[in-house]
């Protein structure tokens, strides 16, 4: 289970995420079980959701940044409560999972040089493909993931040097 804090605008929660491959997503929020699903455009964007039972059309930015639904565009911002670090600065050279998915392919090895928006592994999760890319130029000194694992919010997967 993932212990998340979801904030919308100015409203916060504290969010248990449950992902099942074979039941899906189940979230608790203030003791209330919700059943996810996610519908998808043909480009593989989310195209709407269902939470608990209720549909809700949406547009979901990749980076997880906004939220676009018929109630205007939403400010997103997700904090993982059991990370033991903050989510490094812009320019660190630690790339953390920006969400919970599994590993699909990695782009670069240990010891390659990149540029600052290269991208460096791909992360699929909620059945979307995600490139991760480089918060900055250096060698690639550690990786910490293996293609095929599953991440947590905030796990380290690569370090830049």
């Amino acid at each position: 289970m993932n212990k998340i804090q979801v904030r919308i605008d100015e409203e916060s929660f504290d969010v248990d995420v449950q992902v099942d491959p074979r039941s899906g997503i189940t979230a608790t929020i203030a003791g209330e079980e919700l059943p996810i699903t996610f519908g998808y455009h043909g480009d593989g964007s989310v195209a709407w959701a269902l939470v608990g039972g209720r549909s809700y059309e949406i547009e979901l930015d990749p980076q997880l940044h906004w939220l676009h639904t018929t109630r205007g565009l939403h400010r997103l911002e997700l904090h993982d409560r059991e990370a033991q670090a903050q989510r490094p600065a812009s320019g660190d050279g630690r790339v953390k999972a920006p969400i919970p998915g599994t590993i699909a392919r990695l782009l670069v090895r240990p010891g390659e040089e990149v540029v600052a928006g290269q991208p460096l592994l791909v992360l699929e999760a909620m059945k979307m493909e995600n490139e991760i890319r480089a918060p900055r130029a250096g060698a690639i000194e550690q990786l910490n993931i293996a293609v095929g694992q599953s991440v947590t919010l905030g796990t380290l997967m690569v370090e830049i040097g």
